[in-house]
């Protein structure tokens, strides 16, 4: 999160002043602290533009529509084979 900040050119104290927390929370954030809030580092991720779990939602529906087309091509069931597995080498 701190390249992101660093790349908009905003300084820790605008950030955090942004997000409503102190500069040391912010800090905290970009450090990966554990004790910081959860909503608090989605809050600081959504203001750099951060997508945290990988996808916007204009790629979301993309995503779907792939796994949609490799769901299609498997088979629609899988039958047990007649007599048992053989591994005795």
């Amino acid at each position: 999160m701190a390249r992101a900040r660093r790349e908009r050119r905003w300084t820790v104290a605008a950030l955090a002043e942004r997000a409503g927390i102190s500069p040391v929370t912010l800090r905290k954030v970009e450090k990966g602290d554990p004790t910081v809030a959860l909503g608090t580092a989605f809050e600081v991720a959504t203001l750099l533009g951060i997508h945290l779990f990988g996808a916007d939602r204009d790629q979301l529906s993309a995503l779907i529509d792939r796994g949609r087309d490799r769901l299609a091509l498997l088979p629609a069931r899988v039958r047990e084979p007649a007599e048992g597995v053989h591994d005795d080498f």
